[in-house]
């Protein structure tokens, strides 16, 4: 077959879900399918070329340099002047803020759908991939007009977002599924199609994909002053935050357990305050480095004794980084919010899992149970082969599979 697969990192060319496309392009190359990439980027940092396919490249400078003069439209940050002031010193930034903003018909849409026909009409493809989200190139495989199948793989949710209102909502997902052939989503979106949701006219669409996250991964602990917990990822206010890590750590801290926690990534600004507080509390174990490149984050992981996962204050949306840290092998702590945390049944089957959550609070019994697990656990991993064996739909080739059996 031939297919076409539409990648979006112009907001992120780290994102987790453009990476994860690449990985499902390479298993079907490998099994000897022609397959192509139209890749949206911005224009600044080049996607990582992808032996056995065929990349097309479609810059976005104008709608980077939008999204750094507004700053993405955090509510947090510098005043609003100063960033139209910003936008207005680039004229084809502030032509994508008109686009999107005004005419609600943002260039990445307009561009990649026209992109998508002329690259149809050369060569003629089977199937039409769209990895969301962002959802740019979703809405421009809506209105694409051709004979291949087309389909969504919905790594995150749209309507039933619960972080982040989107525009229009049900209404406008629904006229997004009228025009695709196939769906993909995670367990946890599923519910929306049952009888009485709002996507359930669209059912027989939807089907179940995991995240090709569950590869063998390079482990090189290194036993440093009070072993070494790592967490890498991005905290949001009210959807991610570190207060429960940081109070059990600071907690085990004040027991006498010298563990240094790292939390890489950005968000930061919104928890200064808990981050100084913690730093006091640790006694110079707590290092936060800020943003690191992908490459750095895996270096840290490979370097931890202790996986930290975060879990979400929302129970539709599930992190494939926890996948990823299956297939370290190591142990995992993690800290739910939510009761209904939809990571909780893989953790289960996971030898060395850890679940404390956030509701019954840095309790004495609760550090007690973390420090005589962490005891527990030092020095232990679980083979590659037995993680892939607890999740195979979670490793590339099972995703692979899954993706090409349940092609309309």
């Amino acid at each position: 077959m031939r297919f076409l697969m539409v990648l979006d990192s112009v907001e992120n060319p780290a994102a987790a879900n453009p990476r994860l496309g690449r990985r499902l392009a390479a298993q079907l190359a490998a099994k000897g399918h022609e397959v192509h990439l139209l890749e949206l980027w911005d224009g600044e940092t080049p996607p990582p070329v992808l032996e056995d396919t065929t990349a097309h490249l479609l810059p976005f400078s104008d709608e980077r340099l939008m999204n750094r003069a507004l700053e993405n439209g955090a509510r947090q940050g510098s005043p609003l002047p100063l960033r139209l002031a910003r936008l207005a010193l680039h004229p084809t930034a502030v032509s994508a803020a008109f686009r999107q903003l005004v005419l609600h018909r943002p260039r990445r849409m307009t561009a990649c759908r026209a992109e998508i026909q002329r690259l149809d009409r050369e060569f003629g493809f089977d199937c039409i991939t769209a990895v969301a989200a962002p959802y740019r190139a979703a809405f421009a495989l809506q209105e694409v007009q051709t004979k291949a199948r087309k389909v969504l793989w919905q790594m995150d949710p749209y309507g039933g977002n619960r972080d982040y209102q989107a525009p229009g909502g049900y209404a406008r997902e629904g006229e997004l599924l009228a025009q695709l052939d196939r769906v993909f989503v995670t367990p946890q979106a599923m519910e929306d199609y049952a009888p009485g949701r709002p996507l359930a006219d669209y059912r027989d669409k939807a089907r179940l994909l995991g995240f090709p996250c569950l590869l063998p991964q390079e482990s090189t602990p290194q036993k440093t002053l009070g072993n070494r917990c790592v967490f890498c990822g991005t905290l949001y206010p009210g959807l991610r935050e570190p207060g429960f890590a940081l109070d059990l750590f600071s907690a085990l801290a004040k027991a006498g357990c010298c563990w240094q926690l790292v939390m890489a990534g950005g968000g930061w600004q919104s928890f200064a305050a808990e981050a100084e507080r913690a730093e006091d509390a640790m006694e110079g174990r707590l290092q936060i480095p800020g943003p690191v490149a992908p490459q750095r984050a895996v270096e840290l992981q490979q370097g931890a004794d202790l996986l930290l996962s975060l879990g979400n204050a929302v129970d539709n949306q599930m992190p494939s980084k926890l996948f990823e840290y299956f297939g370290y092998g190591k142990p995992i702590l993690h800290l739910a919010v939510t009761p209904s945390d939809p990571t909780l049944p893989y953790l289960e089957r996971y030898p060395l899992a850890l679940v404390l959550q956030a509701g019954d609070g840095v309790t004495p019994a609760a550090v007690e149970r973390l420090r005589r697990w962490l005891d527990d656990v030092a020095g232990e991993t679980v083979p590659y082969a037995q993680a892939a064996a607890l999740y195979p739909q979670f490793t590339p080739a099972g995703v692979a599979a899954d993706f090409l059996n349940q092609l309309p």
